[in-house]
């Protein structure tokens, strides 16, 4: 008995055509017009569809069941490939942009460095490296109102949070205290908490903030759940020890 080959799940452009008449009488005529559209299946077998024009999605997300979809869109196996095509040249755009904003940065060449995140925000805005490189531009420059634009964006973005993009989430956290904006690095660390509620950085970065703050005594109870998490925590253990020797910062 031959086992049954898994299908590959759908995703790709498929069409619409829709057909209604202009006119009346003698003069009347069918026209079709067709509509393109993106598909892409998920886990669950539902199928999540959206408009699709010069290769960019839009508008709402419509949910079918297998059956209603193929029942009502044809595959566009030509457009699937442009599409494809597109979307790798749009990619390597994407990657030498903010490869190139990452350069001026280290090179605190800040006005050039955001030129070229902002042209990587035009390709995709949703870029994590992108709107964390601008952020840290415009902290460096002290356009405060900027940033918090931007530390806006960022707390939208669920992805801003992931493991892959730890190095450019603390080093913004860190930026955002450094620059006395206790505040939006507090609102920016419990954004990143509900997402990562046992991570012991979020509860030590806290700590700091909040002793810039001059609350001492927050400080130490965000060092203790943070020792709970990890008792080797070295940083948090000395800081902790700093606080109990020390005059309550503002005090």
């Amino acid at each position: 008995m031959t086992k049954k080959k898994q299908r590959q799940p759908i995703h790709g452009v498929f069409s619409q055509a829709k057909v209604s008449m202009i006119g009346a009488g003698t003069t009347a005529r069918k026209t079709e017009t067709v509509t393109y559209f993106y598909a892409q299946e998920r886990e669950d077998g539902v199928l999540e569809v959206q408009a699709l024009g010069d290769q960019v999605v839009f508008g709402p997300v419509t949910e079918l069941s297998l059956d209603e979809f193929l029942e009502n869109y044809l595959p566009e196996p030509q457009k699937s490939l442009e599409r494809a095509q597109g979307e790798e040249q749009r990619q390597g755009k994407l990657h030498k942009a903010l490869a190139r904003g990452d350069k001026f940065y280290q090179q605190g060449k800040t006005y050039s460095a955001e030129f070229e995140y902002g042209k990587a925000l035009v390709l995709d805005e949703d870029s994590v490296r992108a709107n964390f490189g601008i952020g840290l531009c415009y902290i460096a420059r002290g356009e405060q109102d900027k940033a918090r634009e931007v530390l806006g964006r960022l707390v939208r973005l669920e992805a801003a949070f992931q493991d892959e993009h730890k190095h450019l989430f603390n080093e913004f956290g860190i930026a955002l205290r450094k620059a006395g904006m206790h505040a939006e690095a507090l609102a920016y660390y419990a954004r990143a908490l509900e997402l990562s509620p046992d991570d012991e950085n979020l509860h030590y970065n806290m700590a700091r903030a909040f002793y810039d703050l001059g609350d001492a005594q927050t400080a130490l109870q965000r060092l203790t759940h943070c020792l709970s998490l990890n008792p080797e925590h070295a940083e948090a253990r000395r800081f902790m020890d700093f606080l109990k020797r020390a005059k309550p910062a503002g005090g």
